[in-house]
């Protein structure tokens, strides 16, 4: 009990555990009643004097910290202001979930735009002027990041790890199945059987050689320990059966728990008297036999278990081992995994049906005798020879044979992607045959290490997008949990700010690039780059830029510069290198005329500014990072940033650091406008891609021949049916 409760029972008094009242009388007396006083906060509250500590825990005017304490906000401030605040906390952030999808490029379409990326990219030299190019850009380079080599190139990993994998997976079949290495067992075993009795250290220590039970091949090591723990399973399952309530159902539980403690106190009696000899130096021969077993134990190995447990366990006690045990008795070939068919009196005589998997249900075809004779008869049979066949058969060059990493794996992700397997599958024909793939591949970079991806692989190759430029939203079944070509927004911004993000990024620029906010030529497929920007801010003009660094977009303004204004004041002869410097500031680099102003104009100036205009103005000098950091406490946002430390003593502790910092929300707009733009019909006067064909001659229709163009009668419907009529 903490001081604070020892205090308030010591305190409180017998009348003011149930008393209310802002008027209560009562005559003040020791143990029995205090005196009532206002609360000294002048919450306007009235209560008996002891109860002053148990009235600051509910006060509104008592200072508290934020509610959000936890995740770096330092403010305190009354109770009655919480809530308010945290419509301003600077911890109230909010982490963009907006997902889209971007396919990889697809080669054998004729209507993708092949064409316009590879012309693209050479124009832009990987810059990314046009905002659908910069987002397919950075999406790319996310999707690089994390792909994995070898979730599809297991065979081209380093022989290292194939080894080590090989190795640990040895040791633990060998754990599982009861035999293993020499090796393997003193390694493994010594560690499980550390922290046992002497009985069993002593067990552990005897050579490996010595193997008893009927079942050969068993080590004596392992025979023991899973006698010991199979032992303590029968005397727990025997002592739980002695606490049931009705022992009419059992009446072999007395003779069963009985037995079991005159075997349990035997082997005991026997461990303890073999270590005590050890211990005395009486005995001398270490590899003494453990009493036969073989035939009384219920252990998966022994001989008979199955008859015996039919006999000593009832029903339940017979599945409840089953259950737990029945690995190790197929383990162990007591039991068989699956009915053999020629016992199997129901299944036995049906043939084998495919599983369900990716493909819906077929009825084999060898159900039908007709539709497979060609492989049964053998003069229906195509006749075929057997040869090997190699790559240079081809007729290929050697650098033909090893194909681009990028492209083989995007293709390889989307088809896992699309389809729902990879694509070396093998795939059941019906219920006798099955159509196994194979795909191979050949690669400069191979071998891969085991935790490679694609973007170390293409560090050093030319920079090529392999993306598509129009993206799509996320469905129900190409999500971030099944498809890897989902990209995650990711920015952290304050809550009040992230209402004006996603309309002006997400709704308005983002959904409207393929054609709307962003419109390029109609003879892009052919390989035309021009591009223009049909919007901009009502309010004033500037250009929607994408900034491939910060991953978000941003607003440019557009300044009109005169001929006759002189922003920018001529460098005079004159000037002292004094004048010069205070004139450019305190770092004395160029002309800096906004570092010479007062510290107090600089912080007004900077209030007027967007929260990315201050994420980047902080990042010019010592002094407008001093200026903008007196913004954060109003505009900035804190969250946590975990930081792994390492110790000298060579253990590792993570830990969480409060970060500030601005979010990269531009000026919020709250409408657009229809840039003073040519239309682009304009542009197809003089696009280079742009060809007409001019004819001078005229040209019959379809309809026109000579015939039709002689003074004949042309044969209508309506002659057609007049001369009919004449005829009736």
């Amino acid at each position: 009990m903490s001081s604070r409760s020892r205090a308030s029972r010591v305190r409180q008094h017998v009348h003011c555990d149930s008393c209310y009242s802002r008027r209560c009388r009562a005559r003040v007396e020791v143990s029995v009643c205090c005196a009532v006083t206002p609360c000294r906060l002048h919450c306007g509250a009235l209560f008996h004097l002891c109860k002053e500590e148990d009235h600051l825990l509910l006060c509104p005017n008592v200072r508290v910290p934020c509610l959000n304490v936890g995740y770096g906000c330092p403010l305190h401030l009354p109770r009655s202001s919480q809530a308010a605040h945290l419509q301003v906390c600077p911890a109230s952030v909010v982490c963009c979930s907006m997902e889209w999808l971007r396919w990889p490029i697809d080669e054998t379409n004729p209507h993708s735009n092949i064409a316009l990326q590879e012309n693209a990219m050479e124009e832009n030299k990987g810059q990314g002027e046009a905002l659908d190019l910069a987002m397919a850009l950075v999406d790319q380079s996310d999707l690089y990041d994390r792909l994995k080599m070898k979730h599809l190139y297991p065979e081209m990993m380093e022989e290292e790890e194939i080894k080590e994998d090989k190795k640990e997976g040895k040791i633990v079949e060998g754990f599982v199945n009861g035999v293993a290495d020499k090796e393997t067992d003193g390694e493994l075993f010594t560690s499980v059987t550390a922290g046992n009795s002497s009985c069993q250290n002593n067990v552990v220590e005897e050579p490996e050689d010595n193997q008893v039970g009927p079942v050969g091949g068993i080590n004596r090591e392992k025979y023991n320990m899973y006698e010991m723990m199979f032992g303590m399973e029968r005397g727990g399952c025997a002592a739980a059966q002695a606490n049931q309530d009705n022992p009419n159902q059992n009446p072999k539980h007395g003779e069963k728990a009985t037995a079991q403690k005159h075997q349990d106190g035997v082997l005991e009696k026997t461990c303890a008297d073999q270590t005590g000899t050890e211990n005395d130096g009486a005995a001398t021969d270490k590899n003494c036999l453990m009493p036969d077993t073989s035939k009384t134990g219920h252990a998966p190995w022994q001989e008979g278990v199955l008859e015996r447990l039919q006999e000593d366990l009832t029903p339940q006690e017979y599945n409840m081992y089953m259950v737990h045990h029945g690995r190790m008795l197929v383990s162990f070939g007591k039991i068989q995994a699956c009915t053999p068919r020629e016992k199997d009196f129901v299944y036995g005589s049906l043939e084998p049906i495919p599983v369900q998997t990716l493909r819906s249900f077929k009825i084999p075809d060898s159900y039908h005798y007709r539709r497979r004779v060609h492989l049964y008869d053998m003069s229906a049979r195509a006749q075929s020879e057997s040869c090997s066949v190699d790559t240079s058969d081809l007729g290929a060059n050697e650098e033909d044979w090893f194909t681009d990493e990028a492209a083989a794996t995007l293709l390889g992700y989307a088809e896992e992607a699309v389809m729902g397997h990879k694509i070396s599958v093998s795939k059941a024909a019906d219920g006798l045959y099955v159509d196994v793939g194979t795909q191979t591949h050949s690669f400069h970079s191979a071998p891969f290490k085991g935790k490679t991806t694609l973007a170390e692989v293409m560090v050093d190759r030319p920079l090529k997008l392999l993306l598509q430029l129009q993206a799509e939203s996320v469905n129900s079944r190409n999500n971030s949990t099944s498809c890897a070509f989902t990209y995650l927004c990711g920015h952290t911004f304050h809550r009040r700010e992230f209402a004006a993000h996603y309309r002006n990024v997400h709704s308005d620029i983002q959904t409207g690039l393929s054609g709307w906010f962003e419109q390029r030529c109609p003879l892009a497929y052919l390989g035309c780059t021009y591009i223009q920007k049909r919007f901009h801010p009502s309010t004033h003009k500037a250009t929607v830029c994408y900034n491939q660094q910060l991953r978000t977009f941003n607003l440019r303004p557009s300044l009109v510069v005169s001929e006759g204004d002189d922003s920018q004041p001529s460098k005079s002869s004159g000037d002292s290198p004094l004048t010069r410097r205070r004139r450019g500031g305190q770092t004395g680099v160029g002309e800096d005329s906004l570092s010479g102003l007062p510290y107090e104009v600089l912080c007004h100036i900077t209030s007027f500014l967007d929260s990315l205009s201050l994420s980047q103005l902080a990042l010019v000098s010592k002094l407008m990072r001093q200026v903008c950091s007196s913004l954060l406490q109003e505009r900035g946002m804190v969250t946590l940033r975990w930081e792994r430390n390492t110790y000298s003593h060579g253990g590792a502790k993570w830990k969480a650091q409060p970060v500030w910092e601005f979010s990269h929300l531009f000026s919020t707009v709250d409408s657009w406008q229809m840039a003073d733009i040519p239309p682009i019909s304009s542009h197809l006067k003089v696009c280079p891609y742009y060809e007409t064909s001019p004819h001078s001659e005229p040209i019959p229709l379809p309809s026109m021949s000579e015939k039709q163009g002689s003074s004949q009668e042309r044969i209508t419907l309506v002659n057609h049916l007049t001369e009919k009529r004449l005829q009736q």
